[in-house]
């Protein structure tokens, strides 16, 4: 009975008691941490800086590049703003000479409108030649 009884306490305490069961489920998460642990210094401290260095040449060639296609759009965008100006400065001078010469007509005019009424008044030929005029006050 003795032994009927150490066996049924046995399996009793079995049953009842979780405590191996939950030492070895606490074993075997330690140690899984400690594995990932050791991945984790692992990747930071060889598999990173190979990663860095394989990253670090393929970036300044790529910031070069882009610095390279900055500076060729700045100047393709300021050439096209020296030729839109040119342009419009050159649109400018046509109209300003236009302007200038419809002036020279008017001040003709107006000129041969004075010598018209000057010759009225004083009954004199009109002398409309702007030549003779510059003549007149050169030999002054």
């Amino acid at each position: 009975m003795e032994k009927i009884s150490r066996d049924v306490g046995e399996v009793q305490s079995r049953l009842i008691d979780h405590r191996p069961v939950t030492q070895g489920e606490i074993r075997y998460f330690i140690r899984e941490f400690e594995n990932v642990n050791k991945m984790v210094v692992e990747a930071n401290e060889q598999v990173m800086p190979r990663c860095l260095q394989g990253i670090h040449q393929p970036l300044a060639d790529l910031s070069t590049r882009l610095e390279v296609a900055n500076h060729t759009a700045q100047r393709v965008q300021q050439r096209e703003l020296e030729a839109q100006q040119s342009a419009q400065l050159q649109a400018g001078v046509a109209q300003e000479r236009e302007a200038w010469e419809e002036f020279l007509r008017e001040q003709q005019r107006l000129r041969d409108q004075v010598d018209e009424e000057h010759a009225k008044a004083n009954n004199t030929p009109s002398i409309s030649n702007s030549t003779y005029y510059f003549s007149c006050f050169v030999n002054v």
